[in-house]
């Protein structure tokens, strides 16, 4: 038999050849490339308005939704001139031309490359840097039922509303919710992120046995708010994106009633067009409710300033100032919160500054000078810690060389700084807080 002749639809203005069109991509439900295609062009205004605009990651399923996908940041050579380009730079350091879509022939010649669902970036061509869309990613752990994932979903509207943002939900496509925020372009990736955290944080405070904001899987629990969806680089599926599921489910915009009794295996590549028809886009003002970030940073400096700091960033970013240890909690080598030390050391000194601390270290030997004569060069331990925005000194001593009835009882550090609080307070000026008066 010979090859089966490829098909051509007409769509905004132009004729886009569907190549292979019989191609099963998801053989279980026997649904075409042909038929993906033409999907696309029936929701395509719900479906470009989700990527209009943005740099777009081609991930290409040449093989179907069975197969192994492969992402494709760099948009192919041979191109029409009509497809739109725009050149990223990566965390890496590394560049790359992506493909822009603006209209529905641009959609579909995307589609013939195989792409099954959409990945655009959260900004726009004509502004890289400062994201338009805040992206919360409900992500159920094993077992969590779907009745748990939309509770935190209503959750994750209540806190939003609080702080005067709207949020526009939809069905992941697969076992969990998103909630889109659209933002005025005035805030960088790592401020979004940071908002991001802190609405996390505060649905866990809400509901701690429902939600969690951990990062590491051995923390979480129930559903996870994953925060770094809005790091820089990272690309969530969007609105009317087909899924790349067996039955082909697609990413659904949903109306805020209809989170509390939605049933996800209801909208399929076979029945999402006729949603779109009698109903069409759920998410069609979103672009008209932009909205600012400055009370949820708020929230962020308020929980900072309780001590909770920044969380782990993905693998592959680089390591951040203020980012708490890269490594699973089972696996710390902290003094405390995980296994104990088995030497005996003490804290002698916290300072913002290294100098103030070393004077520290200094007083306490004044004060201990039969112990001090006793240790040795490697028993002073000076360790630089990531604070907030900046490193302070911690000092410790290891009283190993030091007879047990001699060693000297534990004594709050001089100085006793606490990078976590003072939020406000300049790193000259905080030199030796809260010291301890000599007698």
């Amino acid at each position: 038999m010979g090859k089966a002749p490829d098909a051509v639809l007409e769509v905004a203005g132009r004729s886009v050849t569907i190549t292979n069109p019989g191609k099963v991509f998801f053989p279980r439900a026997g649904y075409t490339k042909l038929d993906l295609a033409r999907y696309y062009a029936a929701v395509a205004e719900g479906a470009v308005r989700g990527i209009a605009g943005r740099p777009f990651v081609l991930k290409r399923y040449v093989d179907g939704a069975d197969g192994e996908p492969f992402f494709q940041k760099r948009a192919p050579e041979q191109r029409p001139e009509w497809i739109e380009t725009v050149e990223l730079r990566f965390p890496s350091g590394r560049t790359a031309r992506e493909i822009v879509v603006r209209d529905a022939a641009q959609l579909l010649w995307i589609v013939n490359l195989g792409c099954i669902d959409l990945n655009p970036h959260p900004v726009r061509a004509d502004d890289l840097e400062h994201p338009d869309e805040l992206r919360v990613d409900l992500d159920p752990g094993p077992g969590v039922s779907w009745d748990d994932v939309r509770r935190v979903a209503l959750l994750v509207r209540g806190v939003l509303d609080e702080h005067g943002l709207r949020g526009w939900p939809k069905t992941s496509g697969s076992r969990g919710m998103h909630v889109n925020v659209r933002l005025e372009r005035r805030w960088g990736f790592d401020q979004v992120r940071r908002a991001a955290l802190a609405l996390a944080r505060e649905v866990e405070r809400r509901a701690p046995d429902l939600a969690s904001s951990k990062w590491w899987k051995e923390e979480r629990h129930g559903v996870f708010l994953d925060y770094n969806q809005n790091a820089k680089d990272r690309t969530v599926a969007s609105a009317w994106s087909v899924r790349p599921t067996p039955d082909a489910r697609v990413s659904m915009p949903l109306d805020w009633d209809e989170v509390a009794d939605c049933d996800p295996a209801a909208f399929t590549l076979a029945t999402a067009p006729a949603r779109f028809a009698a109903r069409g886009d759920a998410a069609a003002g979103i672009d008209d409710a932009a909205g600012s970030l400055d009370s949820l940073l708020q929230l962020s400096a308020a929980q900072e300033a309780t001590g909770l700091g920044d969380a782990p960033w993905p693998p592959h970013y680089k390591k951040q100032r203020d980012e708490p240890p890269r490594v699973a909690p089972s696996r710390r080598k902290a003094t405390s919160g995980g296994r104990r030390s088995t030497q005996p050391l003490v804290t002698v000194a916290k300072a913002a500054l290294k100098e103030d601390a070393l004077a520290g270290l200094e007083r306490w030997k004044a004060r201990h000078p039969e112990a001090a004569a006793r240790l040795q060069v490697d028993d002073v331990l000076v360790d630089s810690m990531r604070g907030r925005s900046t490193t302070w000194t911690r000092i410790r001593v290891n009283l190993r060389h030091v007879p047990e009835a001699e060693r000297p009882a534990e004594e709050p550090p001089e100085p006793d700084y606490d990078p976590w609080a003072d939020s406000g307070r300049e790193r000259a000026g905080s030199r030796a807080p809260k010291t301890r008066s000599s007698s």
